[in-house]
């Protein structure tokens, strides 16, 4: 498949279609959030009745749509001034067209990475700095009438949340649904004010290595199983049955850790992080239209030098997760300690003491209710992210099962995609 051409066709800018506030504050959360972008793929089949001059109209239809959508979302369209603030300078944003020489179904059936980087406005290993766009988007036409829409969205301005929520805006307006539309709310920085700090710099950056992704499909049936697992007679024998991302991700850690064992390990401990959004762990709740970096993370540990079970590690990723409440997040409104609960982390990753691999689930996102007028989307996923050790999980397109895409250095991939005891619990 890597002799299909993906040829770009068009590329300009979008601006909004009416003027906009001068500037966006960012919140403490913003600013240290990874200068990333977190990309989306989008795909849509033909319907029977489609002829290929609608296609035309799909890409004035986006465009015009997204025009109206950044009026509302206006930070995407500005530029990142500095760490404190975005200048809504209605810049605007990158907009591609693109035609792929193939049958949609082609790519469906044996979706590869490399094609999917193509499909990408960005390169999958660029940061902010590398694009003056906060928001980048290709649109590409195969054809057999279908189209893939894809989404690079700067994670210095939202959280996985927020990003999703601006793409049920954006396809709420390109289909008419003007009234379905939450308006945002760009109140992070009123919670978590924005300060200066000084010598500040994250610990996770973008891999200078060669990084290898690969997507592993868990179906309802293997989910299933591994529930079973993890509430076995193990020391951490779950009262009920994990939550299908709790279930997956730990079993991947497991076997991620067995594979990290294989070499010398200096580090004392394992991590597993977890983003957690913060909307509904307020008190009072945040509504679900809070645009921005409303969002933590905690962390799972284990001994390196103790092999535990799934249901052990299970319970230690629920206990962390339930760490983050509303107490929690009280204190996170004290910028000192929210600075110092970072600079603890960025420390022990520096010093070699946990190995840390990252989990991000999109699995609570509406994005299969991603209707831009053409129906919902028959797949969608997140190719890729440019940084080792990090796994993101999505839906499948039934809803039932869980693709996770790993992200590790070549040399990690070429052992842990031939693990048996992981691929006995993946499909094909």
């Amino acid at each position: 498949m890597e002799n299909i051409s993906v040829e770009i066709i068009s590329m300009e800018v979008i601006k909004p279609s009416s003027s906009t506030p001068n500037y966006c504050q960012l919140s403490l959360i913003d600013q240290m959030a990874p200068p990333s972008y977190m990309p989306a793929i989008f795909f849509y089949s033909p319907h029977k009745s489609q002829n290929l001059p609608h296609q035309s109209l799909k890409a004035s239809q986006l465009r015009a749509s997204l025009s109206r959508t950044l009026t509302r979302f206006y930070p995407l369209a500005g530029t990142m001034a500095e760490r404190f603030y975005v200048d809504c300078n209605d810049t605007g944003v990158e907009f591609s067209e693109a035609k792929v020489d193939c049958e949609i179904s082609i790519l469906l059936k044996n979706p590869e990475i490399c094609i999917l980087h193509r499909l990408l406005p960005l390169v999958f290993t660029s940061n902010s700095a590398d694009s003056k766009f906060l928001l980048a988007v290709q649109f590409s036409r195969f054809i057999c009438g279908g189209v893939a829409l894809a989404v690079c969205l700067s994670h210095k301005l939202a959280d996985g949340a927020s990003a999703a929520g601006f793409v049920k805006a954006w396809a709420a307006d390109s289909r008419g649904g003007n009234n379905l539309i939450l308006e945002p709310i760009f109140d992070a920085v009123k919670l978590f004010p924005c300060r200066k700090i000084p010598g500040f710099k994250r610990a996770i950056e973008a891999s200078k290595e060669k990084i290898s992704t690969k997507r592993l499909v868990f179906s309802k049936s293997n989910i299933d199983a591994l529930k079973s697992l993890a509430t076995g007679t193990g020391g951490g024998s779950a009262a009920k049955p994990p939550s299908r991302v709790v279930a997956v991700s730990a079993f991947i850690w497991l076997r991620l850790m067995a594979l990290a064992r294989t070499r010398p390990v200096k580090a004392k401990l394992f991590g597993a992080l977890y983003p957690v959004d913060l909307r509904a762990r307020m008190d009072p709740p945040l509504p679900e239209n809070s645009f921005g970096n409303v969002s933590w993370f905690t962390i799972a540990t284990s001994p390196v030098e103790i092999n535990e079970d799934l249901p052990l590690l299970v319970a230690k990723v629920r206990t962390a997760i339930q760490e983050i409440d509303s107490g929690f997040v009280k204190k996170l409104g004290d910028s000192e300690h929210l600075l110092n609960l970072m600079k603890q982390v960025d420390k022990q990753l520096c010093s070699g003491e946990i190995h840390l691999w990252s989990f991000t689930s999109w699995c609570r996102f509406p994005v299969y209710e991603a209707d831009f007028g053409w129906g919902k989307p028959s797949w969608v996923c997140s190719p890729s992210r440019p940084f080792r050790n990090a796994v993101v999980l999505m839906n499948t397109s039934d809803g039932d099962g869980i693709e996770a895409w790993v992200n590790l250095k070549e040399e990690d991939m070429a052992i842990f995609e031939k693990d048996e005891e992981l691929l006995s619990f993946c499909s094909d």
